[in-house]
């Protein structure tokens, strides 16, 4: 059966853009507009807020990550009380890959490893969707260690650098999406795979999307009735099972498009389960914006 998370992870081809180690010391605060940039955090020494709306700010100890798949606007800032009195602080370079904040002599009290990675896809906005928007993940071991991978082999020279670290980045992805689970985790894909009913019913879906799926058969598959089936999966998952199958069958409609693997529109609906052009081209239009025709000549003509 399909891995639905790794699926995912692997169709956004993610890349590692930028790695950096920022020191601090006092107050500081570090503000970014982004537009969906992927943007991640390891706290190693010392106590930092990260303030993403229209979620609550949180605490970052040392050995915390977070994660912000697609990140617009957001701060960074030191977790002391006084943070109130700190104003924007820009970044001192010291050496490359390292940066100060806030007081430039002493010892800092903070230090962290923070950077942004690519996601190469271009429908990584519909397949991000099903992701939470925020992960906090505190002390995980595991986690640590690849950043740290990450940010060792991004300033490195090696053979066979781009291929690391964008291994290194899938791997990152999956461990830190897995490891929010729970009840208490935010809606999407990871959330609906925690739960076991919804994972089998998930996994069929991503096993057969061509499939003609009704509500009422995946609950069978999961084992429920149609009612707690439905309430369940849109209460996880942030989408009702039927909405989630369209826009998994066009998510994996854009990259055939987008690749060029079929010739025509109606072997693209073919191929992610639609009987018909017609009905595809019309799913497709009110999901992605524009008709698949139009969207495969853009994707040939953008530049590689």
């Amino acid at each position: 059966m399909i891995d639905p998370l790794a699926q995912v992870v692997e169709l956004l081809r993610p890349s590692a853009a930028f790695s950096k180690v920022t020191l601090g010391k006092g107050p500081w605060l570090v503000s970014r507009s982004e537009e969906g940039q992927p943007f991640y955090c390891l706290v190693m020494e010392g106590r930092v807020r990260l303030s993403v709306p229209p979620h609550e700010a949180i605490i970052l100890e040392p050995g915390d990550f977070a994660l912000i798949p697609s990140a617009y606007d957001f701060a960074v800032s030191s977790g002391l009380a006084d943070i109130e009195e700190a104003a924007e602080t820009m970044p001192v370079q010291l050496r490359p890959g390292l940066y100060r904040l806030g007081c430039q002599d002493g010892e800092p009290d903070t230090r962290m490893v923070v950077g942004y990675c690519a996601f190469g896809s271009a429908d990584a906005a519909l397949l991000v969707s099903l992701m939470p928007q925020l992960v906090h993940i505190p002390g995980e071991a595991r986690l640590s260690t690849l950043v740290q991978l990450i940010d060792e082999e991004s300033r490195g020279d090696r053979p066979a650098r781009d291929a690391v670290l964008a291994r290194l980045i899938e791997v990152l992805l999956i461990e830190a999406f897995r490891s929010t689970t729970g009840s208490k985790a935010p809606s999407g894909l990871v959330r609906g795979l925690a739960d076991p009913r919804l994972a089998v019913a998930l996994r069929h879906i991503h096993a057969r999307p061509t499939h003609p799926w009704t509500v009422v058969e995946l609950a069978r598959e999961a084992g429920l009735s149609r009612s707690i089936f439905f309430d369940r999966f849109r209460r996880a998952v942030g989408l009702s099972p039927i909405e989630y199958l369209v826009h998994w069958r066009m998510a994996l409609a854009k990259g055939l498009l987008r690749d060029g693997q079929v010739g025509s529109v109606a072997e693209v609906a073919e191929r992610v389960g639609y009987s018909s052009a017609s009905t595809f081209s019309v799913a497709f239009t009110r999901t992605v914006g524009v008709p698949p025709s139009a969207y495969g000549r853009g994707a040939a003509a953008a530049p590689v």
